[in-house]
Formats: C-alpha cells, sequence, structure tokens
C-alpha cells in the first residue's frame, strides 16, 4: 500500500512542477534589453520634452519650453523595486497602469494617459538608453516601524 501511495504522489508532484513550466506566451519571462548608457538616456529625458510633466526627485534638469498640466514625480523613495519591465512599460504603454496619488484629470481622459506615446518614434536604443537612466533614479526605501514593549 505504501508504495502505489508514493508512487501516485511523485506523480502528482512531477505534474504540477511541469505545469509550473509552461508559460503564458505574453510572459515577460526571458526578456531583456541590453544595458543602456544612463547619460544618453537623461539626454533624451529633455530632448523628447519628458520633463514638461515630469520631475525627477532629488535632480536639476533644463527648464522645458512649455510645462504640462501636472509635474509627475519619477524616482525617490519607494516601497518596491521599479523593474526593468516596469519602467519599459510605463514608456511604451503608459495607459497600462496610471499613478494612483494624482488626480485622474490630470493625468488621463476616458482612462488613457496624457502621455505620449513615442513608440513611432522612438528607437530601440533609446528606449533602453531611457530606462537606463529612470531605474537609477527610484531607491528602495522600506517603512520604518516602531515596536513597543508593555509591561504589565
Amino acid at each position: 500500500m505504501r508504495k502505489p501511495m508514493l508512487r501516485l504522489i511523485s506523480l502528482v508532484v512531477c505534474i504540477l512542477f511541469l505545469q509550473a513550466c509552461g508559460s503564458d506566451p505574453k510572459s515577460p519571462w526571458g526578456f531583456r534589453l541590453p544595458d543602456g548608457d544612463a547619460v544618453k538616456g537623461q539626454a533624451l529625458f529633455v530632448e523628447l520634452q519628458c520633463n514638461a510633466c515630469h520631475t525627477i526627485a532629488e535632480l536639476e534638469l533644463a527648464a522645458p519650453a512649455q510645462r504640462g498640466p501636472v509635474a509627475v514625480v519619477l524616482g525617490g523613495p519607494v516601497a518596491r523595486v521599479k523593474t526593468y519591465g516596469d519602467l519599459v512599460s510605463s514608456v511604451i504603454n503608459p495607459s497600462h497602469k496610471l499613478i494612483f496619488n494624482y488626480p485622474e484629470e490630470d493625468i488621463a481622459r476616458d482612462g488613457e494617459s496624457l502621455m505620449r506615446i513615442y513608440n513611432e518614434t522612438m528607437t530601440v536604443q533609446q528606449l533602453i538608453d531611457l530606462v537606463a537612466f529612470l531605474q537609477p533614479q527610484y531607491k528602495v526605501s522600506l517603512p520604518q516601524y516602531s515596536y513597543y514593549t508593555f509591561k504589565y
């Protein structure tokens, strides 16, 4: 009785393991762009006038020719790592996830981001360089908790 049960458990574990290996065709698994040039990315940020609507925490950039409706702050302390995929998605599909702490009318219309879509004008290398500039601007800062001990 023990051997058949052990075989059954082993079979179930193998099936579960093999199912976990399968991936959705839209999975980001294995996606990796080459390293970019952060200096070129910063220059591109200004050239594309991203600084009209975005500021970078703790970084002074050239003033834009014209300001956008709201200054969305990029970088600075965050509670979780801004992954490469997060930043690439934000640039190429800004409506994917709208920022939550700004009034929606300032950043979107009918659920679509007001951010200009650069997909047909930005090269892949420019995207790589832009993300190389943006990613180090974020600093993971976990919340500090105070613990109190109570005496009875």
